[in-house]
């Protein structure tokens, strides 16, 4: 393993680590390899009765839960008729606790958001407002070349590939990325001193012709 400096943005941990080292990453790493493929072809099954049948979502998700409601329905009437059990569902119960935890949480992340947003808007951070516009524009690109549901799809088959192949060949990719970023910054400094300069030039002629 390299050092922090010959890695993409100084990073000292495994790829791995990164991702949490529990059962996600596993998945996402490959490491159970079943529940990865599983992964693939199921949501790729999706997508193609979401293309193929013309369903959406929540048309789907409505008719999922219809069927499950009227087969649970029907079968505590039969229970109670033929003197059987009922239904084995569990509790269903959110707890206080549960719903001001995740208040909290959503609370805390709204209000980042919003900060962020008033800073742009006030004019307080350049740098974020063109972050956060090269995001939106990114977004809006994206947009008019796919829906929302194929997006959902090349989303998790990225997720399900890019860090297993980095993984595989981060020594390689590292070494090329950090190459291509310190090109990219000195033509950057070359862009901004040649900027600099006839900027002072021009600033130089002003004064002079006044």
């Amino acid at each position: 393993m390299g050092s922090s400096s010959d890695r993409l943005f100084n990073r000292q941990g495994t790829v791995h680590q990164i991702l949490g080292g529990g059962l996600a990453a596993d998945v996402i790493l490959w490491r159970h390899k079943n529940s990865s493929a599983g992964i693939l072809v199921v949501t790729l099954a999706a997508w193609v009765v979401f293309e193929k049948s013309g369903y959406t979502l929540i048309s789907l998700v409505s008719s999922v839960f219809l069927l499950l409601l009227t087969i649970l329905f029907f079968w505590a009437k039969s229970a109670a008729i033929l003197n059987r059990p009922a239904p084995p569902l569990p509790h269903l119960h959110l707890s206080e606790e549960m719903v001001n935890d995740a208040a909290a949480t959503i609370r805390s992340h709204i209000n980042m958001l919003l900060s962020i947003s008033q800073d742009i808007a006030l004019g307080k951070d350049s740098r974020m407002f063109v972050k956060a516009a090269a995001c939106l524009l990114l977004i809006s690109a994206i947009g008019t070349f796919t829906d929302f549901l194929s997006l959902g799809y090349i989303s998790l088959v990225t997720l399900l590939t890019v860090p297993a192949i980095y993984e595989r060949y981060e020594d390689q990719i590292d070494r090329f990325a950090i190459l291509g970023y310190k090109r990219l910054r000195l033509l950057y400094d070359r862009l901004d001193r040649e900027c600099i300069s006839r900027i002072q030039s021009l600033n130089l002629e002003k004064k002079k012709l006044s």
